[in-house]
């Protein structure tokens, strides 16, 4: 069922908040995973048994192997839903939730692949089955947008990167036309624009991979590894810009820094977009992607003291991150929570 936006106020809880249920989906198609689908199999497994430990876990399978290899994976860890997408990418294709002023709703944006980059049959559609299966309502919107490209405190504050939503790609946005689309959607009073994201980054930027807030008016994002890091004139871009913004409510921002995974490198032999903000905050846990880098002890001490009531685990994000046009991200990306109702 598809409501009118009319008369609608739609308030999304921040990802911190209790959740109901955590949805993600299984590599299926060896095609977009250069045709190895046991490495990003092997992340999955072991992020849904992270999570699965006190969260309820709903696992999308895509056909009858998908099916029986997730089955052989991880048994009765997850709940294990046949449904056709394109490829994993929850955070972008999948609904984000919301509370509207009769319950909740699932709120629907266009996709185009990325910029047209990954047009996958299933991709669109995708968001919907998920509404359905979990038996709510959608609210549709008429323009392009990835759950991966903003990140809020559910307070009216957003963050998101020019990079991304500015984007020709994209909408084809101004600055004013991109703040009036994310303030009807999704009720932002204030637009923390960053300049760009890192290096090698399929989605143009997403500020998932970048910046992410932990709680009201407090942000996480990342410092160069060493004098080797390719991204470090970015992240500290990204620093000075949230060191001089304040949230919809006129405070200025709290900073707390980890270092990056540095210079990361794909079987390809390309600068893979490796971050440690690809983490995903869930009911008494946050799971952190980890690249065997020299900095991931300090990176997962540093946000354990910013998660002090839940436990950070760091696990091996690397197949997900993949080389060439396969991959590109990581937990956070495959994931979207469905907030307690």
């Amino acid at each position: 069922m598809t409501l009118s936006l009319t008369a609608q106020t739609l308030a999304v809880p921040p990802e911190w908040a209790p959740q109901k249920a955590i949805w993600t989906a299984w590599p299926a198609d060896a095609a977009e995973w250069n045709h190895d689908l046991d490495a990003p199999r092997a992340d999955v497994a072991a992020m849904v048994r992270a999570l699965a430990e006190t969260n309820t876990v709903h696992l999308l399978v895509n056909g009858p192997e998908a099916e029986g290899s997730a089955r052989a994976a991880l048994g009765d860890v997850a709940e294990i839903l046949p449904a056709r997408y394109g490829d994993i990418w929850l955070r972008d294709t999948g609904p984000i939730f919301a509370r509207g002023p009769e319950g909740d709703v699932a709120l629907r944006f266009k996709t185009n692949g990325w910029g047209g980059k990954f047009d996958l049959a299933g991709d669109d559609t995708v968001g919907d089955d998920i509404a359905r299966l979990a038996n709510i309502s959608t609210v549709d919107f008429d323009f392009v947008l990835e759950g991966g490209a903003i990140d809020h405190d559910g307070e009216g504050t957003l963050l998101t990167t020019r990079q991304t939503l500015l984007n020709p790609n994209r909408n084809g946005w101004t600055t004013a036309q991109a703040e009036s689309a994310l303030t009807t959607a999704l009720d932002a009073k204030k637009i923390i624009w960053i300049d760009e994201g890192l290096e090698g980054d399929h989605t143009d930027g997403h500020v998932d991979n970048i910046a992410r807030f932990v709680g009201p008016n407090r942000v996480v994002c990342q410092a160069p590894a060493n004098a080797d890091d390719p991204n470090a004139a970015v992240l500290d871009a990204i620093a000075h810009r949230l060191e001089t913004a304040t949230d919809a409510k006129g405070r200025p921002l709290q900073i707390t820094r980890i270092p990056s995974p540095g210079r990361v490198v794909n079987a390809h032999g390309e600068i893979a977009p490796a971050s440690h903000m690809n983490f995903v905050i869930a009911n008494g846990v946050v799971v952190v992607p980890v690249y065997g880098t020299a900095t991931e002890t300090a990176a997962l001490q540093a946000l354990q003291a910013v998660f002090p009531d839940r436990k950070v685990i760091g696990l091996p994000a690397f197949g997900l991150l993949g080389a060439g046009i396969a991959g590109g991200g990581a937990f956070h990306c495959i994931t979207r929570e469905e907030p307690q109702s």
